[in-house]
């Protein structure tokens, strides 16, 4: 079975101040995009690096997710450390996921640009930070998703098929 992690960074999610609506939302979005059967594994936890670095390498080495998707954390506040996480678990960072959804994000808010989201590859494992709400969370992933099935492909993960219908999945013609 293919397995894909989600994880909501939010301090107050993780206490239950407030309902995880961004993580639902990824899951959604992938229950949209994929015809692929795929189980989540599923984490809200709070605003530390430590903990977000120990849930990601749990995903992508103890459960085998071939995608990781986060949301939170990623923006210009002190508590947010999303980005770093993934940098300190990663070895190789694709710095084109965050270029591309920043350039998303800005034909709907100026602010985008304070947005530090990236993406990266964990052994067999493609790590993807997202923002926190909603909207930008479509929005970005309706961005680079084309993306992500050939880049999975390409680390040697299950093959993504995507309904083209909702979500075109980019792989170069076999000669």
């Amino acid at each position: 079975m293919i397995k894909i992690g989600v994880i909501n960074v939010s301090d107050r999610a993780s206490k239950g101040i407030y309902e995880d609506i961004p993580g639902k939302a990824i899951v959604s979005t992938l229950k949209e995009y994929l015809t692929s059967p795929f189980e989540t594994v599923y984490a809200v936890i709070p605003d530390e690096q430590d903990q977000i670095e120990a849930k990601l390498i749990e995903m992508a080495e103890l459960e085998a997710c071939c995608l990781i998707v986060t949301c939170g954390g990623t923006g210009p506040a002190l508590r947010d450390v999303t980005p770093e996480a993934t940098e300190a678990v990663c070895e190789k960072i694709l710095a084109g996921f965050g270029e591309k959804m920043r350039a998303e994000s800005l034909k709907y808010v100026p602010t985008a640009i304070l947005s530090r989201q990236t993406a990266g590859i964990r052994g067999k494992s493609l790590i993807i930070n997202l923002p926190g709400k909603p909207k930008a969370i479509r929005e970005c992933l309706d961005a680079v998703f084309e993306a992500v099935p050939y880049c999975i492909d390409l680390i040697g993960g299950p093959r993504l098929e995507t309904n083209p219908e909702i979500i075109k999945a980019f792989r170069p013609k076999q000669k």
